[in-house]
C-alpha cells in the first residue's frame, strides 16, 4: 500500500555512505527529508545532491536531517560522491542510502512500474519527529526538485504545528497567515492573536505570522 499523509513511515536498516543506518535511530527527534534518485551518475541528480549539501545550514536551523537514496550499491555511491563534489564545488555532508535490493524503494513505493519498473522515481518524503509522513512529492526523472519550495513547506508545517494558523497560497516565512476556521470565539482569537487580524470573509481571516 502506498504511504499516505499522517501514516507512520516504516523503519528499515540499510547501508549508506556513512555506514549502516537504522532509520528510526538515525532520525532521532529530528525532521527528515528523504529523497530518491533513479540511479548513480545521472546529471540532474548530481545537481540536486550538491544543492542539498549547500543548504545544510538551512536544514540544520529547522532541525531537519537530509537522507538521499539511490538503487545502486555503496561502492558506486562513493564514486559518484567524488563527481558530485568535483562538479558542484561542495562536500557531501549527509548520507546516501544504497538500495540495490530495492527494499527501501519498495517499502516507500518509490518504484512506479509505468514510469520505470526497476528504477526509483524522484520521490520526496518529509517526515516529522514522530515518524509521521507530512508531505510527499513525486517528480518525473527529467525535472530537478525545487529545494527552496521544500524548505518553505517545512517552515509552514513547523509553524502550523505550533500555532492555530494555516498558510495561504505562495506564503513564505514572515508573511501573513490564515486563522484556522475552527477558532470562532472572538475572545479566543484576541488571546491567540494579540497582533490583531483582518477579516476578509468570516471564514478568511488574516493575521501577522505569530512567531515573528
Amino acid at each position: 500500500m502506498p504511504l499516505r499523509l499522517g501514516d507512520i513511515v516504516p523503519n528499515f536498516t540499510q547501508t549508506s555512505t556513512t555506514g549502516e543506518i537504522n532509520f528510526y535511530e538515525w532520525a532521532g527527534e529530528s525532521w527528515v527529508i528523504l529523497f530518491s534518485h533513479p540511479k548513480d551518475f545521472t546529471p540532474v541528480c548530481t545537481t540536486e545532491l550538491g544543492e542539498v549539501a549547500r543548504l545544510k545550514p538551512e536544514f540544520d536551523k529547522r532541525n531537519v536531517k537530509a537522507l538521499a537514496l539511490s538503487v545502486d550499491d555503496v561502492e558506486s555511491h562513493f564514486g559518484w560522491t567524488k563527481d558530485i563534489e568535483e562538479t558542484q564545488g561542495v562536500t557531501l555532508n549527509y548520507p546516501i542510502l544504497a538500495d540495490p535490493d530495492r527494499r527501501v524503494s519498495d517499502l516507500y513505493d518509490m518504484i512506479h512500474p509505468n514510469a520505470n519498473d526497476t528504477l526509483t522515481v524522484r520521490s520526496v518524503f518529509i517526515i516529522d519527529p514522530n515518524k509521521k509522513l507530512r508531505l510527499t512529492l513525486t517528480y518525473p526523472a527529467s525535472t530537478g526538485r525545487n529545494f527552496d519550495e521544500l524548505l518553505r513547506v517545512i517552515d509552514s508545517l513547523q509553524l502550523t504545528d505550533n500555532y492555530s494558523v494555516a498558510t495561504p497560497a505562495n506564503w513564505k516565512d514572515g508573511d501573513d497567515c490564515v486563522i484556522v476556521p475552527l477558532i470562532k470565539d472572538p475572545k479566543e482569537i484576541k488571546q491567540k492573536f494579540p497582533k490583531g487580524y483582518k477579516e476578509v470573509k468570516p471564514y478568511l481571516r488574516m493575521t501577522p505570522q505569530p512567531n515573528k
